[in-house]
């Protein structure tokens, strides 16, 4: 525990502590209220407002779309279909701004969409507003909360739901009385998360937010980061007040979690109960996962791959303006598109295994978090998702570049690796530990009375009852790492690029084409890889049956 405790302590405290005190020691003088003064004496307090309102708003939409699809993908033979879950983590693999370019080309005056229906000017009227951008927000994040809600509806089984059904309870009282307090621990950790990458988001405001005039904190600390002059100090002094807010969040779902979590595997066996889809239940459920599809892939896609496509944007959508020659130029042999693609997976592997390793030994440590040491724990490893990853970075920076630092690690491939396990580690850790939470004792007791060895009881119980939240731990490092765009602007070394670096330099430049075609290469990739893992995890769980 002190080890997990000093880790953690060096990786994340000390450079968010070398943030703090660059927020009130701005120009080598004491300020303790600057991080005030710099909200209230810049009018930034409307910012602060704005981006409170759009990670509650996001927070409401995201719940309306991930919950009923985490009853139908759980609780019915819907749930067969493997292949949705993958499908469905397209929109979160996609980068947030590459998705708002996405929505933008298809909704825009000129448009595809007006392409196609020239009335629908009103719609793109209606779209660019603050609703827009919570659907673009909302379309992006929903399967990170869908996954939480799928696998606590899966641990609940159908027992309690029988149960209750025998005493005579209907349908909506067993959802009320039964499922959704067993729901509230999960759903409390889902939409804190949720909560904290809306306010920590950079990429669907910097392109949407800046369309419609909706500035929020993260846009405002890059401004004071990449515009000169550079303030360092109000750039610190803004994430300061932002992590606060996160801290609230984080005590709200501590609370909620210590108050509702139970005990849901033991040693009795328990029956998934699945219903059968008939009638208009049917076509309702099938309506709802073809609209969410098409609202959160199909749309953003279509606009990606057609501008992929393209000779001339301007020539709009006909058969005689579409090419494969971006992707030629993109997939040529020794070209620095090919070795973008190839640092980006080696980065995001090592990363993604390292967090996976860290994160469990983590969770394991953090427990039922009933010492305050195991909560100091929990609180240091969700540190990297309640601050925005540009502030996160900078302070690996300062900490790892110091002149007193014995060796340098600024500039490396493995300051990469460093920042990338640091900034997504939470996501193992909450994973894993949502899954051994869940976790009866008497299974571990058990084993000691029939003389398992501590190992024996590590390998043949713990680790397959804890496999489903390491894989996931790993997925979403994987996928996050290989879109992350401001760390890799950073931290990258000069002679090194990766896919998002090489789409947002393609932006710059104005190649929109290349950039949308390494855009839709660098998600096929990682959708492939996917599905593996996921036919991979089939076949161990078909052999444990």
């Amino acid at each position: 525990m002190i080890l997990a405790l000093f880790l953690l302590t060096v990786s994340i405290g000390v450079p968010l502590l070398f943030i703090f005190w660059q927020s009130i020691y701005p120009d080598g003088q004491w300020d303790w209220t600057a991080p005030i003064r710099t909200i209230t004496g810049h009018h930034l307090s409307g910012v602060l407002l704005n981006s409170v309102w759009l990670g509650i708003c996001v927070v409401m939409v995201t719940t309306l779309l991930a919950l009923p699809l985490a009853w139908m993908m759980s609780k019915t033979r819907m749930g067969q279909h493997r292949w949705v879950d993958v499908i469905l983590m397209i929109p979160f693999m996609t980068p947030p701004y590459i998705g708002s370019m996405g929505w933008i080309l298809f909704m825009q005056k000129g448009g595809y969409l007006q392409q196609w229906i020239p009335s629908a000017s009103k719609w793109s009227e209606l779209f660019f507003s603050f609703w827009g951008m919570v659907l673009i927000m909302s379309l992006h994040l929903f399967p990170f909360l869908y996954l939480l809600l799928r696998d606590a509806l899966i641990r609940i089984g159908g027992n309690l739901e029988e149960a209750g059904a025998v005493h005579g309870a209907p349908a909506g009282y067993r959802f009320r009385r039964i499922i959704l307090p067993l729901l509230l621990s999960s759903y409390g950790m889902g939409i804190m998360l949720v909560f904290v990458k809306t306010i920590a988001e950079f990429g669907t405001p910097a392109t949407f937010g800046r369309k419609i005039g909706y500035y929020v904190m993260t846009s405002e600390i890059h401004k004071y980061i990449s515009s000169w002059p550079i303030d360092f100090g109000k750039a610190t002094s803004l994430a300061s007040i932002l992590l606060s807010v996160c801290l609230v969040m984080w005590y709200m779902q501590s609370t909620m979690s210590r108050k509702f979590t139970y005990r849901l595997i033991g040693g009795k066996g328990q029956r998934s109960k699945r219903y059968s889809l008939r009638g208009w239940t049917g076509v309702l459920c099938g309506s709802y996962l073809a609209l969410l599809l098409i609202l959160s892939v199909g749309i953003p896609y279509f606009s990606i791959i057609a501008a992929s496509t393209m000779k001339l944007r301007g020539a709009g959508l006909a058969w005689d303006n579409l090419t494969l020659e971006h992707y030629r130029d993109l997939l040529s042999w020794g070209s620095v598109s090919l070795k973008a693609i190839g640092n980006s997976l080696g980065l995001s592997l090592a990363a993604s295994t390292v967090a996976v390793f860290i994160g469990t030994g983590l969770a394991l440590t953090i427990g039922k978090s009933s010492s305050w040491m195991q909560r100091i724990i929990d609180l240091f490893s969700l540190l990297p998702n309640t601050v925005p990853g540009i502030v996160m970075v900078v302070g690996l920076i300062l900490f790892w570049n110091s002149p007193w630092m014995p060796f340098t690690l600024y500039n490396t491939y493995g300051m990469v690796v460093l920042t990338y396990v640091v900034l997504f580690l939470p996501y193992t850790v909450q994973y894993v530990k949502s899954s051994f939470t869940q976790i009866d004792g008497s299974l571990f007791q058990a084993g000691q009375v029939f003389g398992g060895k501590p190992l024996y009881i590590l390998r043949r119980i713990l680790v397959p009852l804890i496999i489903p939240g390491m894989l996931a731990g790993w997925m979403m490092t994987f996928t996050i790492a290989t879109r992350e765009l401001v760390a890799s602007l950073l931290i990258l070394p000069p002679s090194m690029q990766t896919s998002a670096t090489y789409i947002f330099a393609q932006f710059e430049q104005g190649q929109v084409s290349l950039g949308m075609a390494m855009a839709v290469v660098t998600v096929g990739m990682t959708v492939f890889m996917l599905l593996g893992i996921e036919i991979l995890n089939s076949k161990r769980k078909w052999n444990a049956s």
